[in-house]
């Protein structure tokens, strides 16, 4: 069976699966909504299995000899107590390099964020992707748990780890000059957040389809941003505008690039809104904007 993109599907039943996917809806309510584009013998569920992630290939394979990863912990005294986070360096890497904090999306450390991880590690990237759910049992393996549980989190507590993640990755001897952050969706927010709190500490700062921080905390941010943008993200891009003039008000440095006929999550290659030709330009930017000011 030929993999489906998101042009298979309505543009109103992605947005209905965005709004699931990030808890507007439950499922009951996906469900029922979803069944006008029940067509052909497709049921609801069948559509709801056809936009969700699919763990079975990844880029690079955890067990690539090119790359060495562990699973670390880390103090976060102001968060939870303890975080945990997957580590992901060059097998033979000699001397010092860039280390990138990344951020997962609102499930928790899936093996998605885990392969982004290890492409980083193959650019010769020191990468670091904690697990926001670590407190609660860590990510469970199922897309659904993991987004039930998400939501339990204390977000101020949660916000607190992610601080102390950057501080272990500052931390590290192997650490080349200051670190950079990339994040998607919760991520991306999450990065915009991180450039506010961490001023300049941080060096570089790479955001997909994030939400804008606290607008008032943006003269705080000290570090070059990206902002990648998907065309078909009205929920993210409606803060935008604002988020753009608070940044020029502040004299930030941003680039942002907005890919056309893309949808939220664009970057995802385990769901159908994976765009291969707008997922690569905007990672080969953000690999050659890190280089640029990290290395």
């Amino acid at each position: 069976m030929d993999r489906k993109t998101a042009h298979d599907f309505d543009q109103e039943l992605l947005v209905l699966f965005d709004a699931y996917v990030h808890g507007a809806i439950d499922r009951r309510v996906f469900l029922e909504k979803a069944a006008k584009f029940a067509i052909g013998g497709v049921t609801a569920a069948v559509l709801l299995d056809q936009l969700s992630p699919n763990f079975a290939a990844t880029v690079v394979a955890a067990d690539d000899s090119r790359i060495k990863a562990e699973s670390v912990a880390f103090d976060s005294p102001k968060g939870y107590g303890k975080g945990r986070g997957y580590l992901v360096g060059p097998a033979k890497a000699k001397g010092k390099r860039p280390a990138i904090l990344v951020v997962h999306e609102n499930r928790g450390l899936n093996p998605h964020i885990e392969d982004i991880a290890r492409r980083l590690a193959l650019a010769d990237f020191t990468a670091f992707a904690p697990d926001a759910l670590y407190p609660l049992g860590g990510y469970p393996g199922d897309e659904d748990k993991a987004r039930e549980t998400f939501s339990k989190l204390d977000q101020t507590k949660t916000r607190e780890d992610f601080v102390a993640a950057a501080d272990f990755l500052k931390s590290r001897r192997d650490r080349k000059g200051k670190i950079g952050a990339v994040g998607f969706c919760y991520g991306g927010g999450m990065v915009n957040y991180l450039a506010t709190r961490l001023g300049g500490e941080l060096g570089a700062g790479v955001a997909f389809y994030g939400s804008a921080p606290d607008l008032a905390e943006v003269p705080k941010i000290k570090a070059p941003l990206i902002i990648q943008s998907a065309e078909n993200d009205e929920r993210i891009n409606a803060s935008w505008p604002d988020y753009e003039k608070a940044l020029k008000a502040a004299g930030v440095r941003y680039e942002r690039f907005l890919y056309p006929g893309t949808q939220h999550g664009f970057n995802n290659d385990t769901t159908p809104r994976y765009d291969a030709a707008a997922a690569k330009l905007a990672w080969d930017r953000t690999i050659a904007f890190f280089n640029e000011q990290l290395r």
